[in-house]
């Protein structure tokens, strides 16, 4: 049903012409005063051509006057009993919308001098016999759909793949989180596709074990987690991805009400699967009443043609502002930390250079509890880990300062620092592979070439950084599960105390670290007087510990990452020029891999990784700080 209010609609025109028309006085005083608005003395007049523009004389005006006014106070109480039954957004909207409309009477209605604005374009007032009963009114508002559970909603979520490993651990956990913690709007939507035959009550229960509330706070914890599943659904995509998303596109829509609504879909496919289920999505289930976002799962290709053709086929059907790329590593405090401590101290900046810096380190050690069969499927660690957070971080910490925070224009500073990086010599990098041990749980072919260790030193070639090494190292199976940054300082130049420093290289250099694992800390290296009598120097640190200091429970990566995504700040995802560059780097020494010209070493499972990795540092004038 809808309402039906007639209205007089007059257009006024530049070119009208105008001429008083007398009203009687004494009758516009009493229509106003029965209406409740000031009494109207002066002459009121407008014509267009010979038609009259005045709503049928004076007492059919007041009559006018009166019906809006009517209108106004039943719209109000409506609004203030229908109030509880509406979702919140939708009320909103409706007050605007009321709010315009109520302007537009008004300002037709404005005067001055006793004359009617002739920049108006058009009067709209009902009469008070047209204003219809609540119940129209009500009806009015109504749409002319059902929505699902009777909540509309203004963002939906799809999770592609969602009876995956990756899906059920760290992406529905993940919104949880957001949502327990009001970073997700009440009315959110969760969807799970795949090609499983399940229900709705299915996926939540499949999902419903690995939710968990936050340790620092849980208040309504059962409350919020039973209204998370709810507004979780399922939907069985079958073989054809194309019906699928159409499947979806139609149960989406069913759930969000005709409403203003954005998009977000996170793939988690295997990549030979993605480009399918990207085409069909793109052309089956984006939405057309607000943006839509795309999250892709790492490796991005395998080499710098395949990627190539990947983004290719992904720009053929979407724009580059809605994907994402991602890599849960850099969700970490420790990276979105780097351009906080570089910017915004004044102490470090202008160190930041080859000046004073003689060295970088990045390590990432990752020991036995972490499981490694993703490793021997073709992808390698360079694929999984150097590609993309490694070089991620060599950008955020080599950039130059960017004009704004604004995602795009520190991608920009990134992509730079990326197609500066020299090419990489195959005799500066160590490739290895930890040794199969017969009922480990574990189990490595010997004559698999992928390596589990990878260790370089890069070079970028550009006025802040020339000379200076980076040197990477990042390994399974090995002793110490272990995450930092190392920043090496070069020798204070005349050392008036190095009689006393000696030959002690630790106590010669100052150094900064920023640690992720173990502890989360930020330690400064500095030299120290021991108290007592005499001259005796020792190397302390000023440690920030973040446990100690914070009293705070550190969210998980894809927390981080998944508000990025709905904040629209891209800057920690990769963007298709900056994949290319890192592409660039790494696929000659992939090929050479592939011709069996650099063979990996072999290593002990627990151990400190390839013996060829200490060579390497000293080949480059680098103390590596090891345990």
């Amino acid at each position: 049903m809808s309402m039906s209010i007639s209205y007089l609609s007059v257009p006024f025109s530049d070119s009208s012409v105008t001429r008083r028309i007398p009203l009687c006085p004494s009758a516009g005083k009493i229509c106003a005063r029965s209406c409740g608005f000031p009494a109207v003395t002066r002459n009121i007049y407008s014509v267009e051509g010979s038609r009259l523009m005045l709503y049928g004389g004076t007492a059919n005006f007041c009559r006018r006057l009166c019906g809006l006014k009517l209108w106004i106070r039943k719209s109000l109480n409506l609004r203030q009993r229908s109030r509880e039954c509406r979702p919140a957004k939708e009320l909103k909207i409706i007050k605007n919308q009321e709010k315009d409309h109520l302007t537009n009477h008004l300002e037709t209605t404005s005067t001055h001098a006793g004359q009617v604005s002739e920049e108006v374009p058009k009067i709209n007032v009902p009469s008070a016999a047209s204003v219809e009963s609540p119940s129209s009114l009500t009806q009015a508002h109504s749409y002319n759909f059902s929505i699902e559970g009777g909540r509309a909603t203004s963002l939906c979520i799809a999770v592609i793949g969602a009876t995956g490993e990756l899906a059920r651990g760290k992406i529905f956990p993940a919104l949880f989180a957001l949502y327990y913690s009001g970073f997700l709007p009440e009315d959110v939507a969760v969807f799970g596709y795949s090609r499983k035959n399940l229900t709705d009550e299915d996926l939540r229960s499949i999902i419903a074990s690995n939710l968990t509330c936050r340790i620092d706070h849980q208040q309504n914890c059962g409350d919020k987690m039973e209204a998370f599943l709810s507004r979780t659904y399922y939907l069985n995509g079958g073989c054809d991805n194309r019906e699928g998303m159409s499947k979806l596109n139609a149960r989406m829509e069913n759930i969000e009400g005709g409403h203003e609504v954005n998009r977000i879909f996170y793939l988690s496919v295997p990549q030979e699967a993605l480009l399918d289920v990207a085409s069909s999505l793109a052309d089956n289930a984006q939405t057309r009443r607000g943006w839509n976002r795309i999250i892709i799962e790492k490796p991005f290709g395998f080499d710098a043609p395949s990627s190539h053709q990947l983004t290719k086929s992904l720009l053929s059907k979407f724009e580059e502002k809605q994907l994402y790329r991602i890599d849960h590593l850099l969700g970490r405090n420790l990276i979105e930390n780097l351009t906080v401590l570089r910017f915004s101290n004044l102490v470090f900046e202008p160190l930041w250079s080859r000046t004073y810096i003689r060295n970088v380190q990045i390590i990432l050690s990752e020991d036995l509890s972490v499981q490694t069969g993703r490793y021997f499927d073709g992808y390698g660690i360079i694929r999984d880990i150097v590609h993309s957070h490694i070089f991620q971080t060599i950008a955020l910490l080599a950039m130059e300062p960017p004009i704004s925070l604004d995602g795009e224009d520190i991608r920009n500073e990134k992509v730079k620092v990326l197609r500066s990086i020299c090419r990489l010599d195959p005799s500066d990098v160590i490739l290895g592979q930890y040794k199969a041990i017969s009922g480990d749980k574990v189990d490595v072919k010997l004559n698999d070439m992928t390596p589990t260790f990878f260790a370089a030193a890069l070079y970028i070639d550009n006025a802040r950084w020339d000379g200076v090494p980076f040197i990477v190292k990042t390994g399974m199976g090995l002793i110490k599960h272990r995450v930092e940054i190392r920043i090496q300082f070069h020798c204070v130049p005349g050392n008036i105390y190095r009689e006393c420093i000696g030959h002690n290289i630790g106590m010669a250099t100052n150094e900064l670290i920023l640690r992720d694992v173990p502890d989360e800390a930020i330690l400064v290296r500095i030299n120290n007087k021991i108290p007592g009598l005499g001259l005796h120097l020792d190397a302390s640190e000023l440690n920030l510990l973040y446990k100690d200091r914070y009293n705070v429970e550190v969210p998980d990566s894809y927390e981080h990452l998944l508000l990025d995504v709905i904040d629209g700040d891209n800057h920690l995802f990769m963007r298709s020029d900056e994949l290319a560059a890192a592409w660039s780097i790494l696929t000659p020494i992939l090929h050479e891999i592939d011709k069996n010209n650099i063979a990996p070493e072999l290593y002990e499972l627990g151990g400190r990784g390839p013996i060829g990795a200490y060579y390497l540092w000293a080949k480059h004038g680098v103390r590596w700080a090891d345990d």
